[in-house]
Parts: structure tokens; sequence; C-alpha cells
């Protein structure tokens, strides 16, 4: 949500500041700006609308400022319209301030500012963050960095800001507290943003900053201090994406190429999950998640936290621990459980879900927990896991044990290679505690394993067979305005996948359930004009599934099947077969998962819909 750029240095900023935004765009936005300060004047430019709605409007501008902040907004305080926009400044046009997150207490500040005489021109709760710096500003022996630190003392609420001043033009400060805010490190230039692909085209050492630092950026270097003014000492760390890694390489859209990534992801997880040439004599352990023992050995319990997608991951690793290690595991949404949490069991792994590292409902979740474990009597250990994309994000550096999920950058709002890899992180982790618990024979531990490492090549071939005729298939479905999607056992997830991505970005309503559920109210729904896509795979549920589909084809429904080709009843039965390789049921879910992912990619593509950025989504949700 929201994006931030910044940079100060020797090079004209406002080109550097408008190609960072463009790689933000992911994020999701309704507005954009940016400020420049030079030689004591702020120029302030914004638009309500896309950043190349921007370029137009500051076509033609001749500004030499080499000090700059940039933001693309997602609405909460206040209409996306330009008065609304970020930047903001204060009343007399001196601070500029650039914000991610929202300020609990904005109410409270305006009224106090107000009372000494300052106005305010919009209805965003940023807007208070410029004018309280601008009067601490007017104390004596105050300079930027010591204003905008009693500034955020009496900030409440989460934030990431970046801050301009027209009487110190060589300065740029920025600020973090629970959201996120990187610095990028030149030569003789710095940058600062919200998410690394704005900055990765100019350099590749980054540091992170964390919940109550802030910091000064000059020409000649960075300085780094704490919410009380000390003095801190870190160093930044190397990017391992290069520029060409959030480029599209020929693809229409990002959410296409990243769908084709998928096959890399898993050998990615395989290579890094799962020892080589593992055999059911062998003594090593059959693979090592990097996380120690402690938080693994003699758990009890397991509860896993996400949002969105990475919710849908949790429940095929619910399946995947409760089947295989034989735990007792709950998937909660990390909105919910925040105030209503489980009650406290010793020995209970939580296991926080989350893309970017960064959502907010799963970070508070996850801290609450921790909270939660420690005020005991006697205190119960607190056993926090993360799967995540960013080990470097605020999950990290909220004392989770991390599991890498391997997916690389994902610029596409919805997600599509990450999911597969969270996938892919809990097959390991269902595994691991399997052996540890020694509820999983040897032998068939290693046919799970020689059946994960068959997936690649089985993803592709979904990719080289059906992409095409999926595409044909969409066309079929240009004025549908109702999907439902079923699946039973592991694949009831990616039932609730399937539709949560037509939703996401064709904006055609779509919902998932179980398909024993049909005839327990979702029927009365069905008829000629709602197709119904069935996910049968052949297993435990395999017959089940089939006499489902087939109650929805007797009330004239559109039949769809993820199902592999030569059954047929199968073939019989499904109006349209999106063929997949026939594979063990419990590994189904990286298969199955694919054609759906197709099927909404090229609805929406057809549809001539920004597939990329859906209205109202953005990629990390930073804030409540």
């Amino acid at each position: 949500m929201c994006g931030i750029v910044g940079y100060i240095g020797t090079q004209n900023a406002t080109e550097i500041l408008l190609s960072g935004l463009e790689r933000l765009e992911y994020r999701g936005y309704d507005s954009a700006g940016i400020a420049t300060s030079w030689e004591g004047k702020l120029d302030c430019v914004r638009v309500k609308g896309k950043i190349y709605q921007l370029r137009e409007k500051l076509d033609g501008w001749e500004n030499p400022a080499k000090t700059g902040i940039g933001h693309t907004r997602w609405a909460t305080h206040g209409k996306p319209e330009e008065h609304n926009a970020h930047p903001h400044s204060d009343m007399s046009s001196r601070v500029a301030v650039v914000q991610n997150g929202i300020i609990e207490n904005h109410r409270q500040l305006r009224e106090k500012l107000k009372e000494k005489g300052y106005e305010f021109s919009s209805q965003t709760d940023t807007e208070v963050i410029p004018n309280l710096i601008a009067d601490y500003l007017q104390q004596p022996n105050t300079d930027l960095l010591e204003a905008t630190r009693l500034a955020v003392q009496d900030l409440e609420g989460a934030f990431a800001i970046a801050v301009v001043y027209t009487d110190s033009s060589d300065e740029l400060v920025v600020a973090r507290q629970q959201a996120p805010l990187a610095i990028g490190f030149g030569q003789g230039e710095f940058f600062c943003a919200s998410d690394t692909p704005a900055i990765v085209s100019h350099t590749r050492a980054v540091l992170n900053l964390n919940d109550g630092e802030i910091a000064r950026l000059t020409p000649l270097g960075v300085e780094l201090y704490n919410f009380e003014g000390e003095r801190l000492k870190r160093f930044p760390r190397m990017l391992e994406m290069t520029p060409t890694t959030v480029e599209k390489q020929g693809f229409r859209h990002f959410m296409l190429k990243e769908i084709y990534e998928q096959p890399g992801v898993i050998r990615t997880c395989l290579d890094a999950y799962f020892a080589h040439n593992w055999q059911p004599d062998s003594h090593q352990a059959p693979l090592d998640l990097g996380v120690s023992d402690s938080v693994l050995d003699g758990v009890e319990h397991i509860q896993i936290l996400a949002c969105g997608t990475s919710w849908h991951a949790g429940l095929i690793g619910k399946y995947l621990l409760e089947q295989l290690a034989g735990i007792p595991t709950s998937v909660a949404h990390s909105s919910e459980f925040r105030y209503a949490p489980a009650p406290l069991m010793p020995n209970t792994l939580t296991i926080g879900v989350t893309q970017s590292g960064e959502t907010a409902d799963t970070l508070a979740a996850l801290s609450r927990e921790q909270q939660r474990r420690a005020n005991t009597s006697p205190p119960y250990a607190a056993r926090i896991l993360g799967i995540t994309n960013r080990p470097e994000s605020s999950l990290g550096n909220l004392g989770a044990h991390i599991i890498n999920a391997h997916a690389g950058v994902e610029i596409g709002v919805a997600a599509t290679k990450s999911f597969t890899a969270q996938l892919m992180a809990f097959y390991a982790l269902a595994l691991d505690l399997a052996y540890r618990r020694q509820q999983v024979p040897a032998k068939e531990m290693a046919r799970l394993l020689d059946g994960l490492r068959q997936l690649p090549v089985q993803v592709e071939k979904i990719l080289e067979t059906q992409d095409a005729a999926i595409q044909d298939l969409a066309h079929e479905f240009l004025e549908t305005q109702d999907f439902i999607f079923v699946g039973r056992g592991i694949n009831f997830p990616i039932a609730l996948e399937g539709a949560l991505k037509l939703k996401e970005i064709s904006y055609i309503h779509a919902e998932g359930y179980p398909a024993g559920e049909m005839k327990h109210g979702p029927i009365a729904l069905l008829d000629s004009k709602v197709p119904v896509v069935a996910v049968a795979m052949p297993g435990l549920v395999y017959e089940k599934v089939l006499s489902n589909a087939q109650e929805a084809k007797a009330r004239d429904s559109q039949l769809i099947g993820v199902t592999p080709a030569g059954n047929a009843d199968s073939e019989e039965l499904f109006d349209t077969l999106l063929s997949v390789p026939a594979i063990d049921e419990l590994l189904s879910p990286i298969v199955t998962v694919v054609p759906l992912q197709l099927l909404a990619y090229h609805i929406a593509a057809l549809r001539g819909l920004d597939v990329d950025q859906p209205r109202n989504l953005a990629k990390s949700v930073t804030v409540e």
C-alpha cells in the first residue's frame, strides 16, 4: 500500500523519483506526486490518477533540484483527490512530507496545531506531520533532523516518512515506525524507498530501517539514530535482485510472467530445503529448513496466522501438518486473531505467513501472541515461525525464525508464484516434522520426495499444453457475472484460491466451496448462467467430487473440470477439461492451482483490465 521514493545526490531528482514511483505502481494507488527542494524553494506537483498523468503534468517543467521525495497514495483518510495526494507541505510551504501508514492521533494533533494558527487544506492524517515539524523548527537551535525526531515522538500509529526542507536542500530525513522503509547507498548519492524494486536500478546496497529509527541522508553519507537521539551503526546488505528481475521480459503482464516462473521457484525450493539423493536407509535427515531444533522439537499444537492468498496456503499447510506430521493445527485470519486469539496452550508453534513480511495484521497478531505468552505465569515459550518471501522484512525483525519462500520478486498484485512457494515451504515443514516425530515410514518419505522433484516438469507441461486452450476458453466468460469453484480435501483451498484470483483481477463475483457443501445452500445459485469449476484429482475424494459436480450439471451449469485427462467418467461429465498430470493427491495443489491462475488471468486480460494493478488492491497491506 502506498509507495515512497526519495533521492539526494548529484543527478536531477525528478526523473529518478518518477522512475522509482513507476516501479512501485504494483503496490496499488489512486494518486501520485513529487516534491523537490532547491535554493530555498519547494516545488510540489500532484495528480489524481496514474504516474503517466504525473509525467504529463511535469512535461516541459524545468527543475534542476537534486533533492526530492515522491509518493503513490492508496486512499485511507480522505477521498482520492489531488488535494489529498502526497507530498503534503506545511502552511508556509517550507517542509514537505510523504508518508505510508496511519497516524491514529491525527485529529488531536490537528486541533492543537489549529490553536497555534496552522491551517489545513486536506482531509488526510499526513498533513499534520509537516506542520508539526515546522512548529518544532521554530525552536532555537533545532535543525530538520531534530525537529523530525521530536515530531515522530508525538505520532501514534504505524508510519514511514520522508521529509525535505527548503532551508536545508542538501539533506533528506527519513523515519520508520511499523511500516517498511529502506535506504539505498550509491556513489555520492542516496535513496530511500518503501520497497527495494524502486531503487534497484541505481544501487544494490540497502539498509532497512528498524522500528523507532530515523536517518539523515546527505551527499556525504547517512547518519542513523533511534528516536531517543542515540547514534547507531549498522551496515547495508546487498540485494539479490537485479534490474532485470523487475522487468516483464517479453510477457504482456507481470502476472503471466510470474505464473511461468513457478517451475523455477519450485526447483529453487527443492534445492534449498531437501537433501540431494536422500535414501530411505540414510542416517541423514531428508531436509534442512535452517530452523532451530528448539522451535520444532516437541511441538504439540500449531496455529497458522495469515491473510488472503497466504491464508489459503495456510489451509493446505494445516492439511499437510495434520495428515503427515499428526499435529493438531488451526488456521486463523490474522485480522480476527488479533482480537479473539485462541486459548493459550504450551508447546504451540505459531506460524505467520506473509509474502512481503510486512502485512500489518499478521505482524500485529504475532506480536500479540508473543506478549500473551510472555505474560503467563510461568511464561509459555513463544515459538514463532515466519514463512515469507522477504527474510529481511519486519517479520524477521519481530524475532521470528524464518523459512525463506524463495519466490523472488513478485510484482503482480495477485499472488501466484509466492503462493506456490508458500506451499513448498509447508510441504517441507510438514515432512520435517513428520521425520522428527517418525510419522512417515522411510519408503513413503522417499516416494513423496520423488514426487516433489517431478513437480517442476509437470507444471511446465501444464503451461505448455494448456495456456493457449485456456485463453480460448476465456472468451466464453467475458460477460459472466458469477462463478462457483468447488473442491474437497486438500484441494478445497485451491477452489478458494481460484475464486479469489478471478475476483481480484477480473472483478467477476466468484465463490469457493467444499464440494460436499453444495447441497447445503450454494446449489440454489446454480443455473445456466453460473459456470462451476470443479477440482477433481484421483484419490480419496475423487468419486465424491465427481458426484457433486454431477449435481451442478443437472442444474444446467457449464461444468469445467481441473482433472487428469484419460478418465472416461470425467471426460463424459465435464463440458471442458483443464487437464493436469495424474499425480499423488497429496501433492496435487501445486498443479491444480496453475490452470485456475491462467483462467483468471486470461479472462481479465481479454476484458482489457489492469491485470497487474487491480482496482482498490495493494500488493502489501501495511495498514489495518
